[in-house]
């Protein structure tokens, strides 16, 4: 497998090139040659300037191509920003969307150790509130309910079952062969990849589980669900109650699955803060994502962390195991 490894900058109105730069800033000489950007060279460099960072980049027009070890190797998406400073959101669309299918189009071919997006607002990429995981796996042409987030660090994940949804369509997707196709997913992850496998615990939707009442989620489909995959040979427990799963009891499990976004997103990072990646499951190549959003808060203060970002770095350098 090839080791150079692609960093999708992303938004260009974020903290990406902040962060970008701070962890190229650590990397060892051979580490940076196998560090490609997709990014707008010039849009890079202004943003650069403003920051007062000192960094020299270089224009790289295909993969053979020899990469530097002391300049920030860029892989050029030739777009005509007329403000670097602030990008309307159109030229900005076209900008991610181009960025994204370039590095799927080397990912697919192998040509890549593996992907790693920066920050995206999600409008960017579709009108529909999907994001890079729903995207990613559209143009894998996989099922949609075989991609998987998963949140993760060396000691604990967590996934979410639905993910950019809003809660009122949330039950809608609650379904037995929605929930059985992602846990499937993810211990087989575990064991192609970590050679075992994995502890799951699988939260309820309702508070208390709609107290199993006959018409509730839980006894519809999550239960049944559970029972199918344990008797599948899969170490699964559920469901488990979400309001104190998080107190301790999660570190009995390898994964913990929630039935949507911020119910295992927000205790994990409250737990666990910037010690985390997010890892898409289910493409025909490896992506990882800082586990942040684009900070637009905090753009041109340089006072961004890197910490997600050379946690993805380290993670795909040790990475041996390719995607099927």
């Amino acid at each position: 497998m090839n080791n150079k490894i692609i960093i999708v900058s992303g938004d260009p109105n974020s903290i990406n090139s902040e962060i970008i730069f701070k962890s190229w800033k650590k990397l060892n000489k051979k580490e940076k040659k196998n560090i490609l950007v997709i990014a707008n060279y010039d849009l890079m460099v202004a943003q650069f300037k403003k920051l007062n960072f000192a960094a020299k980049l270089t224009k790289i027009k295909n993969l053979n191509e020899d990469t530097k070890s002391n300049k920030i190797n860029i892989i050029n998406v030739d777009i005509n920003f007329k403000n670097p400073f602030k990008v309307n959101e159109k030229i900005a669309s076209k900008f991610v969307i181009k960025s994204l299918n370039l590095a799927h189009d080397l990912a697919v071919k192998k040509k890549i150790k593996g992907v790693i997006n920066c920050a995206i607002k999600k409008k960017l990429i579709s009108n529909k509130n999907i994001g890079v995981t729903e995207y990613l796996a559209s143009k894998c042409k996989v099922k949609k309910d075989t991609a998987v987030m998963l949140i993760s660090n060396e000691k604990f994940s967590v996934s979410p079952v639905t993910t950019h949804l809003n809660l009122k369509d949330v039950s809608k997707k609650i379904k037995k062969k929605n929930l059985i196709n992602k846990v499937k997913t993810i211990s087989q992850f575990y064991e192609k990849n970590y050679n075992f496998k994995p502890k799951i615990g699988m939260l309820g939707l309702n508070p208390h589980n709609a107290e199993f009442r006959k018409n509730s989620e839980e006894i519809k489909d999550i239960i049944p669900a559970i029972q199918y995959l344990f008797k599948k040979g899969i170490k699964i427990t559920g469901p488990l109650v979400s309001d104190t799963v998080f107190i301790d009891d999660y570190k009995k499990y390898d994964v913990i699955i929630g039935m949507y976004h911020d119910q295992v997103l927000s205790p994990y990072k409250s737990l666990f803060k910037f010690n985390a990646i997010n890892i898409t499951l289910g493409l025909k190549y490896l992506r990882v994502s800082p586990d942040h959003g684009t900070a637009v808060n905090l753009i041109n203060k340089n006072r961004a962390t890197c910490e997600s970002l050379d946690k993805c770095i380290n993670y795909l350098k040790k990475f041996k195991n390719e995607i099927s």
